[in-house]
């Protein structure tokens, strides 16, 4: 079974049953991912573009480790040392892409919507990467595999994200996937980092970190980012990690055996201790492993065969 469209651009549009099919797909991904000889013939004489204007470790990687573990022909190209660097537009970058005979382009850009632009515009294959502070869906369902993976479950869980909520198009996609599935979902952070209107999403907003975090079965901090942080939206880094820095104690709030995640790159001391990072309720490194199997079935369901060609 394939999913019935051309690209995934967001969570928004994807329907409970089509994440479900994404995350169920993934099961048998993450098993060629842990064997000892990682690869099947499943893309074989496919070709799959990353085209980042942002810089990225995890998402740009697992893309390339998910199209090479399934032999499609990978290519990754870096904005500062391509045509885009001569002032040629992101329609006419894609246009190149796209006689050259790419099936897919994975897209990173910072302006919201460019993902979308881009599926107007090719024919290929389009899968959004993060698009500004729009979405982020892969990051997303990553997130939904590993919560279901250790919980069994979404529904009736409570989901509690820590941090710079304005900013971060991890939140967004999160919000819409986990409520999708009938997760509760609480947000918290400083009111300077909180959107006008959030809540219209579905979700609970909380300014007090002891408070949202009470009875909170999975908690993910974000991570601040320092860039924007010369607007002065807070006193400073210590004063955020005081307040809002997730450590052992304070994550003893939450249920006894709440799991940490955080989207990554962590910046230590500031979003968490460095203990809690690598401690045992950490889901951190899994979530990584976790994006590769997930970006593979993303992968084989907008351009693979039939269910048996899987792990062939």
């Amino acid at each position: 079974m394939n999913l019935k469209r051309k690209d995934l651009l967001g969570i928004e549009e994807l329907t409970v049953e089509e994440i479900n099919l994404i995350l169920d797909t993934a099961l048998p991904m993450k098993d060629i991912v842990q064997r000892d000889i990682k690869k099947v013939p499943t893309l074989r004489g496919r070709s799959v573009v990353n085209l980042f204007y942002e810089p990225s470790t995890r998402t740009r990687t697992s893309f390339e480790l998910a199209g090479k573990f399934m032999s499609a022909d990978t290519v990754n190209i870096a904005t500062s040392s391509s045509s885009v660097a001569k002032g040629e537009t992101l329609k006419d970058t894609a246009k190149t892409i796209e006689v050259m005979g790419a099936d897919v382009v994975v897209l990173r850009h910072g302006m919201p919507g460019a993902a979308r632009i881009l599926a107007e515009t090719i024919s290929s294959h389009i899968i959004n990467a993060g698009d500004g502070a729009h979405e982020h869906p892969t990051q997303a369902l990553l997130d939904l595999f590993t919560i279901r993976e250790e919980k069994g479950r979404i529904a009736g869980l409570t989901v509690t994200l820590v941090g710079d909520i304005v900013h971060s198009r991890v939140v967004r996609s999160n919000i819409l996937a986990l409520t999708k599935l009938g997760a509760s979902v609480r947000l918290v952070g400083p009111p300077t980092l909180m959107p006008y209107g959030i809540e219209d999403m579905g979700v609970e907003v909380y300014y007090s970190l002891e408070e949202a975090l009470k009875d909170s079965d999975v908690v993910m901090a974000l991570r601040i980012q320092k860039e924007r942080q010369q607007r002065g939206l807070f006193p400073s880094l210590r004063e955020y990690s005081r307040l809002y820095g997730l450590t052992e104690e304070k994550l003893s709030w939450a249920k006894e055996d709440c799991l940490l995640m955080h989207p990554g790159p962590i910046n230590r001391g500031v979003e968490l201790s460095s203990p809690l990072a690598d401690g045992i309720s950490s889901l951190i490194n899994r979530q990584v492993t976790n994006g590769v199997a997930v970006r593979m079935a993303i992968l084989f369901l907008l351009i693979g065969g039939g269910k048996s060609d899987i792990t062939a």
